[in-house]
């Protein structure tokens, strides 16, 4: 891959209110589980390695079964994920893969059944973060760490 410019360095005060929407998110309530497992996901589908590295280190970290995140891909053929996560994994896929699904009724009425109205602009705002963050990364080739040490 080519290197392109830093947008951390070149327009760092741009970035501040990402930055501080990464934080509410953060903050919102939403289980931190259920947050690594979408950023994980819209990561997944958008491709961006420098996002599946550090979110599938974090959520490692914070005692994540890595089993739980091998099966991602596959989340729909795994038991190893709750109702509340496989409704929560189904609306990532429509909203990130958006120009596709037009985000079906059918995953919009699953999602309400379990999460409230606040969670679900609070979960909505955290699909729409990661696919921000996703098109930074691989828009500017950001490299995760073992791609920088080579």
């Amino acid at each position: 891959m080519s290197k392109r410019l830093n947008p951390y360095t070149i327009a760092a005060e741009t970035l501040k209110p990402m930055l501080a929407l990464e934080a509410s998110v953060k903050a919102s309530g939403l289980e931190h589980s259920l947050i690594h497992l979408v950023k994980m996901r819209a990561s997944q589908i958008n491709g961006c390695a420098y996002c599946l590295h550090m979110h599938s280190s974090d959520a490692i970290k914070e005692g994540e079964n890595p089993a739980r995140l091998f099966l991602l891909d596959a989340w729909q053929e795994s038991a190893l994920y709750t109702p509340r996560e496989r409704a929560a994994l189904a609306w990532t896929d429509a909203l990130t893969l958006i120009s596709q699904t037009h985000a079906p009724d059918a995953e919009y009425e699953e999602a309400l059944r379990h999460f409230s109205e606040e969670e679900m602009v609070k979960l909505t705002l955290l699909i729409g973060t990661i696919n921000t963050w996703n098109r930074i990364s691989i828009g500017f080739r950001s490299a995760h760490p073992n791609d920088r040490a080579r």
